[in-house]
């Protein structure tokens, strides 16, 4: 295989949100006021969904939904692996027209063109993305928690972007957690890296994911590899899980975070 394969994986049918199984995708009406709220300067974070720590928040994590799904399941799961100084941001992808759903309007990072692995990617949008989510850091950072007390994780394509995102920050960050997902616009890397060397990343994978297959983590790895120190790379497989989490894969990311984000 090649590294093209990054790309999402091939598919006979049109595929469906990527919602873990054991969700059920709702919240429609809210996700349509996700760009709306006071805070222009920040529009992710107006109707965020804030998982707040029990004492003093002393660090971030800002984690991203898949496509189709919203910020509020994700934060209903991370409250299971809640830490007491850490601050958990769950924002709301604005709806735009996918490409691959036929131009249906969605919850979205960004557009999908296809699924093969020379599809077209949505540069501009990968990178307008990104430039949201740096947003949200930086607010954070004024806020006074400092960039390497702040993580970056997501789910599907909000994996995906959490990863071009902290790949492509000038800061250094805690870490990323790169759930089920793939490294978008892999062919600009390691040139596109801002140089953070040292970043820890966790990557897990369901072995029976046929959205993202097993095998596309896996070369994202190898990839991963080129651009970072490799001694900072762990990359979990788990038996029998589709396109979605489950609770081992949930404690490993909550041991992902104290180690990287322990209390101060």
């Amino acid at each position: 295989m090649t590294c093209c394969a990054l790309s999402p994986p091939p598919a006979s049918v049109r595929p469906v949100p990527e919602v873990p199984f054991r969700r059920e995708l709702g919240q429609q009406a809210h996700l349509l006021q996700c760009m709306c709220g006071n805070n222009m300067s920040v529009p992710l974070l107006a109707e965020a969904v804030t998982v707040s720590g029990m004492e003093k928040e002393t660090a971030a994590v800002i984690f991203l939904h898949g496509l189709g799904d919203s910020g509020h399941g994700w934060a209903d799961t991370l409250k299971g692996i809640q830490l007491s100084h850490v601050k958990f941001i769950c924002p709301h992808a604005p709806p735009i027209p996918v490409t691959l759903n036929m131009r249906a309007m969605m919850p979205a990072w960004f557009d999908l063109m296809g699924l093969s692995p020379d599809s077209q990617e949505d540069e501009s949008g990968i990178k307008k993305a990104a430039d949201s989510i740096k947003a949200i850091i930086e607010h954070e950072v004024k806020n006074g928690i400092p960039p390497h007390r702040i993580m970056l994780g997501g789910f599907s394509q909000g994996g995906a972007l959490s990863l071009y995102t902290a790949l492509t920050c000038q800061h250094q960050l805690a870490g990323i957690v790169a759930l089920s997902c793939w490294l978008p616009l892999h062919r600009s890397f390691p040139s596109a890296s801002s140089g953070n060397k040292n970043i820890p990343i966790l990557q897990c994978h369901g072995e029976m994911d046929v959205m993202i297959p097993v095998q596309f983590g896996a070369m994202t790895a190898e990839k991963l590899k080129s651009i970072v120190n490799p001694q900072m790379i762990t990359f979990k497989t788990y038996q029998g899980l589709p396109h979605s989490s489950c609770p081992q894969e949930m404690a490993a990311v909550k041991e992902f975070i104290e180690k990287y984000l322990p209390q101060i």
